[in-house]
């Protein structure tokens, strides 16, 4: 009879430990930061536009209801100066800029059936890409 107290104490322990990790997870003390998650995860949508330049280029993507762009160095490594820039026509631009070693972004505007205006720079490189995506 002992034993079997013994036993079910344990997995009742085990119950509880479980639960609480399960807790914290689902809390969000599990998931990475969310410059990490930006990190690997970049912008929603599929690939629509690629605008190159000496120093890197600007990706486009495009979802149902939001287009997306973020700036991609050409050679990743030391912190140098990069920008990017989106703006819908009729809207105001959603801008990030600052000192980073592979990508600037990604930035997100609401674009549901509306042209978009994309800039980005990686140190004395930069590029504009006119209205697109109309």
């Amino acid at each position: 009879m002992l034993q079997e107290w013994r036993r079910r104490g344990r997995r009742g322990a085990s119950l509880g430990v479980f639960t609480v990790a399960l807790w914290l997870c689902a809390g969000g003390l599990c998931t990475p930061p969310p410059a990490a998650q930006a990190a690997t995860e970049g912008c929603g949508g599929r690939l629509a536009r690629t605008v190159a330049f000496e120093t890197g280029e600007v990706r486009v993507y495009k979802s149902r209801k939001q287009a997306c762009a973020m700036t991609v160095a050409r050679v990743s490594g030391e912190r140098r100066r990069m920008a990017v820039s989106i703006q819908p026509r009729g809207g105001a631009p959603v801008r990030e800029a600052g000192r980073f070693t592979r990508y600037a972004g990604p930035v997100t505007v609401g674009a549901i059936n509306r042209c978009v205006y994309v800039k980005g720079s990686v140190g004395a490189g930069s590029v504009d890409s006119g209205w697109i995506l109309c």
